[in-house]
């Protein structure tokens, strides 16, 4: 049984939630190689849905995995809703929360939104990206993508490049990867770093290939544009003479090692179009990852609903 309630940002997990999340992403990974990719885990029960940003991989990985359990989905739609009418975001919430819902999940574009509106409402939340603050169930997807391909996290070493200044994602690996033993390294420019970042307690380089021989876990950030109030690089080949991987870069990589990335790819900024059209998946996890989040969404959305009976 999990320890929460509420699923907001990495520090609401114990190690013991890891490892349960972990395992029921084993078995729902299994259920999705069947023909019949569904079981009736959650029928009866009902999924809401609300995304105050544009999402499509998060959203509908979230939904699929629902269905995939047999619960019933709403999805609520905050460009045709009542907000644009002046509503309230909480009464907006509680409205929704009365239809008699089991497991909202919410996406919002401040950090700290989800956290405050968990304040207001009764049933479990689980945060699907908020601001610049985190993104728990991808930090998620991405350890259960390591432990899958490694078989354990001793020893292990990653780099986080390129925007993490702007990267929700990036707060969120850092906080896991610490707690399971996880070193990191954040690759990335003065003025792409966040003040005060000393509270990670990561390295830092500024070069990608001042990591390359040395980690097992290459993990490419997305450049965001859609979060920058301002251009924080000269030019696209600034950015690739120190934060991005190419075909080059790549046999630099130790033998083992993995490239990753959060989706979608700016092809030619974090990874050169050469190298994301290389077909292999043993190296490079980016359609893993997206087939390992249903996974864990399955477990995660299970997991909560059951925590309720």
């Amino acid at each position: 049984m999990l320890s929460f309630k509420n699923l907001i940002d990495i520090d609401d997990l114990s190690l013991k939630d890891i490892e349960i999340i972990l395992e029921n992403a084993d078995t729902f990974s299994d259920v999705l190689e069947r023909d019949l990719k569904k079981v009736p885990a959650l029928r009866g029960k009902t999924v809401l849905t609300m995304f105050f940003e544009p999402s499509t991989r998060t959203r509908n990985s979230f939904e699929l995995a629902a269905k995939r359990l047999g619960a019933d989905t709403v999805s609520f739609a905050a460009a045709t809703s009542s907000l644009r009418k002046g509503e309230f975001i909480i009464d907006t919430i509680k409205t929704m929360q009365s239809m008699v819902v089991d497991l909202i999940i919410i996406r919002h574009s401040d950090s700290g939104a989800v956290n405050f509106i968990s304040k207001y409402i009764e049933t479990p939340i689980i945060n699907a990206g908020d601001g610049k603050h985190q993104h728990p169930t991808q930090a998620l997807l991405d350890l259960y993508t390591i432990k899958k391909t490694f078989g354990s996290f001793k020893n292990l070493k990653a780099a986080i490049v390129g925007d993490i200044l702007n990267s929700r994602v990036a707060r969120s690996n850092i906080i896991l990867f610490n707690k399971v033993g996880i070193e990191t390294t954040i690759v990335t420019s003065s003025i792409l770093k966040p003040e005060n970042f000393d509270y990670f307690n990561v390295k830092t380089a500024t070069n990608i290939e001042e990591v390359l021989p040395f980690v097992d876990i290459i993990y490419m950030l997305r450049m965001q544009f859609e979060r920058q109030d301002r251009k924080y690089y000269p030019s696209i080949k600034e950015y690739n003479s120190f934060l991005s991987i190419d075909e080059k870069r790549f046999s630099l990589m130790k033998e083992n090692a993995i490239i990753m990335h959060p989706g979608p790819v700016n092809r030619g900024i974090e990874i050169s179009e050469g190298l994301m059209n290389i077909k292999d998946e043993s190296k490079i996890k980016i359609n893993q990852q997206v087939r390992n989040g249903l996974a864990i969404r399955m477990a995660l959305i299970y997991l909560m609903c059951l925590k309720q009976d």
